[in-house]
């Protein structure tokens, strides 16, 4: 048994907090201790009294059930992290929470805990490094070179999500990204190979991948010469390292018992035995925490780092201060500016254009102007529209901006999670609505941590037509006008669409969804330009109308005409947009004058209903799934045409 006291540092710290919180994993910290202390002892450059250092190393724990593995890490290398928050593991609003979370611990990189998406994160952050490190770095001075380590077990190799961001990773040769297999054989169902035999060795090298195969876990030379040759590989690195869980713990060893539970008084007094362990719970000799310490090469990791900086501003002052807007996170100063003249330009187009077109048409501006807008498409980028002019695929050459993806939605998300996490790069990409069911759990966790990203969602309703109901979605609007944190986009003309992309930029506390018709849609004239921003807006008004008409995208053009018809019968209404209820209830003057509690307020959306029940009980929407055929001949099935409108609108009334 190993009685290194650095090591077995992180083991009874993870498996102490755990006992104390009765909940959670010790199995995994204790199997995975040696490869964690020789990877941050010695390998990974990191800041600990500046954890946002920009050329830092990323480390991410895909297997985050293991959450006290990283809490301990960061402990004892001096972050803002105390015995206290330790002890604290678990706990409501602790600093220490169950699984590991983006901007709650300081040195957390990610969110994780649904398996699989961890090492999908890690892949973007590589690639996020890949094109900055183009972008900014020259022949001689590299300020952008940094590595990408991720911890991750069998769970995680078995969620296809893994499957996807590796194989495209192997594409990307993202040779800054090594990886560490905890290969011990248990899952909380016991022995995985009753239903898991995958070989990941050859598994990995189909991929492109470069792997270094049985490194023994617990054998911390092997581990440091598996990372040294790692860093010589031109491919991602897999080092499949044999490990036991729940090292030392007696009979829990090499045991699904010792994964997701406490180990219990008894088992933890056997460890100490066994590793010759002799503190108390959360005691610790201070040569232990003076060895750990990484506060002190830290900063003069940083300081050379700043060395390097200065040297690039002074030979190449425009690569020094993209590195210094990208790095901080702020857009180009005229920017807006532009932006905004652009916008009152579009505002003259009088054209019947799809969304997803008009989506186009603003991405040929933005790419135009904004370096680290990175797009992609999940193999629709025709179809989506997301790819402009100014596309460069990433596939074929480094200083690329655009990704294709491949038909890999759930992978697509979450790498793009990741090259948000990293910082210096916006990410968009596109699929089918409906196919956002696919990738779902990585939206969700984009709001979850409240990033930056940007979801197209192409082909909004039953109008696509004859794919069918397989293609036409029904409920996803309603998904995600649920899910905290996210801003869901649904333009009707050209100018939202720009209004959309503009908010989208501007949101940094969480992701947006713009969703883009596949069908042609008239444009109207707005008044005041300066109300598009507030989410939601009035077409027409009269002040005889007691009926507001509320439409979104595709459905507000319907709403005029409605209103026409209406008209000559003599029901006078009012015509409103709202392209984002999210941004409108926060604008909540406006949102009192469009949904008036003193007027019929009557929501038209080819969508499910769910979304406007709290703020009407009329509602024109669709509570059945799709059908094949041409889509005016479904849109007219589905009573969504105007003279089906204005009946169901006087019933309604």
């Amino acid at each position: 048994m190993i009685t290194n006291k650095l090591v077995n540092a992180l083991r009874f710290l993870s498996a102490d907090a755990v006992e104390r919180a009765n909940s959670g994993h010790p199995g995994m910290p204790l199997g995975m201790a040696d490869i964690a202390e020789v990877l941050w002892r010695k390998h990974l450059d990191h800041s600990p009294e500046n954890p946002k250092w920009f050329n830092r190393d990323r480390f991410v724990l895909s297997n985050g059930h293991g959450s006290m593995l990283i809490y301990s890490l960061l402990h004892l290398s001096g972050y803002n992290l105390s015995i206290d928050d330790l002890k604290d593991f678990r706990k409501l609003k602790s600093k220490t929470p169950g699984h590991p979370e983006f901007g709650i611990t300081e040195g957390v990189e990610t969110t994780t805990g649904p398996l699989g998406q961890g090492i999908a994160n890690a892949v973007g952050m590589a690639v996020a490094e890949k094109i900055l490190a183009k972008k900014i770095n020259t022949k001689d001075i590299r300020p952008i070179n940094h590595m990408t380590y991720c911890f991750l077990g069998d769970g995680c190799l078995m969620e296809g999500v893994s499957h996807e961001a590796m194989s495209l990773a192997g594409v990307l040769q993202l040779n800054k990204l090594i990886c560490f297999y905890d290969s011990n054989g248990i899952s909380i169902d016991g022995k995985i190979d009753g239903w898991y035999k995958d070989d990941i060795s050859k598994r990995c090298e189909a991929y492109g991948w470069n792997v270094i195969n049985d490194i023994d876990g617990h054998n911390r030379d092997e581990i440091d010469h598996a990372i040294e040759q790692a860093k010589e590989s031109v491919k991602p690195t897999m080092i499949v390292c044999n490990t036991s869980i729940g090292y030392g713990a007696g009979v829990k060893q090499d045991s699904e018992s010792s994964h997701g539970a406490a180990l219990g008084p008894e088992i933890l007094a056997e460890l100490r035995k066994n590793l010759a362990w002799p503190y108390e719970p959360f005691e610790l000799d201070e040569d232990i925490y003076q060895s750990w310490d990484a506060r002190a090469e830290g900063n003069a990791k940083e300081e050379e780092w700043n060395s390097l900086c200065e040297q690039l501003k002074r030979d190449e002052p425009k690569n020094y201060e993209l590195l210094k807007r990208l790095s901080s996170d702020k857009l180009p100063d005229e920017f807006d500016l532009k932006f905004n003249d652009f916008i009152k330009e579009l505002a003259q187009n009088e054209s019947a254009l799809a969304t997803r077109k008009s989506s186009q048409i603003v991405l040929e501006f933005l790419q135009e102007n904004l370096p680290e807008l990175i797009g992609g498409s999940a193999d629709l980028s025709g179809s989506n529209n997301t790819i402009s002019k100014s596309s460069v695929a990433l596939n074929e050459n480094e200083d690329g901006n655009y990704i294709y993806y491949g038909v890999r939605e759930f992978g697509m998300n979450a790498v793009m999670n990741g090259m948000s996490l990293h910082g210096g790069v916006i990410p968009y990409a596109g699929t089918f609505l409906v196919f956002m069911d696919y990738g779902r759990n990585a939206v969700r966790m984009a709001a979850l941590m409240g990033i930056r990203v940007i979801f197209v969602f192409s082909h909004d309703s039953v109008a696509l037509g004859e794919d069918g109901p397989t293609h036409q979605p029904i409920e996803h609007l309603t998904t995600l006008r649920s899910t905290p944190n996210m801003h869901t986009w649904r333009p009707s003309t050209l100018l939202e669409t720009a209004i959309a992309w503009k908010n989208a930029l501007a949101n940094k506390q969480g992701p947006s969804s713009i969703i883009l018709s596949r069908q042609n849609l008239e444009n109207f004239t707005v008044s005041d330009l300066n109300e598009l921003d507030l989410g939601g807006y009035f077409i027409s008004q009269d002040t005889k109308a007691n009926i507001n008409l509320i439409a979104t995208g595709s459905e507000v053009s319907l709403a005029i005409q409605t209103e026409k018809i209406l008209r000559e019968e003599g029901i006078v209404c009012n015509v409103a947009s709202i392209p984002c209820l999210e941004t409108l209830l926060e604008n909540e003057d406006q949102y009192k004058k469009i949904f008036d509690k003193d007027k019929i307020n009557i929501v038209i959306e080819c969508a499910h209903p769910n979304s406007w029940y709290k703020h009407t009980k009329n509602v024109i929407g669709i509570e059945t799934f799709g059908e094949s055929g041409p889509g005016d001949d479904l849109m007219n099935h589905f009573g969504f045409n105007p003279n089906k409108i204005a009946q169901k609108v006087k019933k309604l009334v």
